[in-house]
């Protein structure tokens, strides 16, 4: 049997069947193991790791705690229950932007990769070729949220790290927006959010590339991208104090566990804070040579988990509505049996988003697209009702196809 505890309830004797955290945080070669010494439960512990499963089976029990399923309910049922806010009326459809949006993100990505290529030549960032790209990200965020936001599960492995920052961004612009900041606030945040990663441009390919689990020096070479980023942004004239503070302090942790300076929570500032969020956010869902990306609306679901002592629990939620439970993009299925893809969220409704129908799992085959309103009755553009996410490599198909579909 499976079992979810704190790190705090780990003893020797108990066999670890996984180590709950993000990519590349915790300190050993193999997620399953027994535990044989204090040394190892330390070494999770000052990981930052809370969330461990056990396997009753193997090694010590805890007897009062919750099994996996048991978990997984409790945090589904909290998910659930958080309140939607009105969103911003729509400008465009999606179908409208899709195309907008993937040239977009194409002139982001070649300006990161222009970026990092100068970086390492020791060249400064020229911010005039920055400013509209960030101003094309937030028009766009502007007329529909949902094309660019459902194009930022797209991500080639090779070019990881230049679509990341470009999803950073735009998430960024997004969740800002989303909590009514000034229009100046959005823009630098912006910027920050295209430039957090600059110092991964110091990092040796075969590090940042590497397909298995890093070694404890080359981990600390990760570790120093966010200061070696700030050290060559300082060198950029014109950039703000925030698009600084969101690349030093990217991966700093409500509970002190993050880097550079293991700042606690009340000496993050928020939008550092936030830029946390979405980078976890984008890295989780993303394929990696070394890890399979989860579908987002399962990343949220750890996000939540993990904003009881890594993230402003207030701010997590915050981004969970500005995206939805179920983001655009999202494969769901219905109750009908048939495959969606999410393509609008409701204005007040998390639960009921607007979806594009296109694969019927009874007949497992690809059916005319239709777009459903999951907010409105039977005979009214609806009728149907989300059961669950899904993962596309289940049924091998590709939901982003079908947004641009979207009417």
């Amino acid at each position: 049997m499976l079992k979810t505890v704190d790190s705090s309830q780990l003893r020797v004797g108990m066999s670890i069947h996984e180590l709950d955290c993000g990519w590349m945080e915790h300190p050993f070669v193999r997620s399953r193991f027994v535990i044989t010494s204090e040394d190892e439960i330390r070494r999770i512990r000052q990981a930052g790791i809370r969330g461990v499963t056990i396997d009753c089976a193997r090694g010590l029990d805890v007897a009062d705690a919750p099994t996996v399923e048991e978990a997984a309910a409790i945090t589904e049922a909290e998910v659930t229950a958080i309140a939607a806010k009105p969103v911003a009326p729509l400008r465009t459809t999606v179908a409208e932007e899709y195309h907008h949006a993937m040239a977009i993100r194409r002139q982001a990505a070649g300006l990161v990769k222009t970026v990092m290529q100068d970086a390492r030549l020791g060249k400064a960032v020229e911010l005039d070729r920055v400013a509209p790209v960030v101003e094309n990200v937030t028009a766009s965020i502007l007329r529909n949220a949902g094309a660019l936001l459902g194009l930022s599960v797209i991500k080639n492995k090779d070019d990881y790290t230049f679509l990341h920052s470009v999803s950073v961004c735009t998430l960024l612009v997004a969740f800002c927006r989303s909590r009514g900041m000034d229009a100046d606030t959005i823009y630098q945040a912006g910027i920050g959010g295209l430039l957090h990663d600059t110092g991964k441009a110091l990092i040796p390919d075969h590090i940042l590339n590497k397909p298995g689990r890093l070694t404890d020096e080359e981990f600390a070479i990760v570790r120093r991208h966010p200061k070696d980023g700030y050290d060559i942004l300082c060198r950029t004239g014109g950039i703000s104090d925030i698009a600084l503070d969101i690349t030093l302090h990217h991966h700093e942790r409500r509970d002190g566990s993050g880097y550079p300076d293991r700042q606690g929570e009340d000496a993050i500032s928020e939008l550092a804070q936030m830029a946390a969020i979405v980078d976890v956010y984008d890295a989780i869902t993303a394929d990696r040579c070394y890890h399979k990306g989860m579908p987002p609306a399962e990343a949220l679901r750890k996000l939540y988990e993990w904003s009881k002592f890594h993230f402003n629990p207030a701010l997590t939620q915050a981004f969970m509505r500005c995206v939805g439970i179920y983001p655009v993009g999202t494969l769901v299925l219905l109750e009908s049996g048939r495959l969606a893809v999410v393509v609008e969220p409701h204005e007040t409704s998390l639960l009921t988003p607007k979806v594009n129908v296109f694969y019927s799992t009874k007949s497992q085959t690809y059916i005319k697209p239709e777009m459903v309103d999951l907010a409105r009755g039977l005979g009214f553009g609806g009728g149907d009702k989300i059961v669950r996410h899904e993962s596309p490599d289940k049924w091998q198909v590709d939901p982003t196809r079908f947004l641009a579909l979207a009417v």
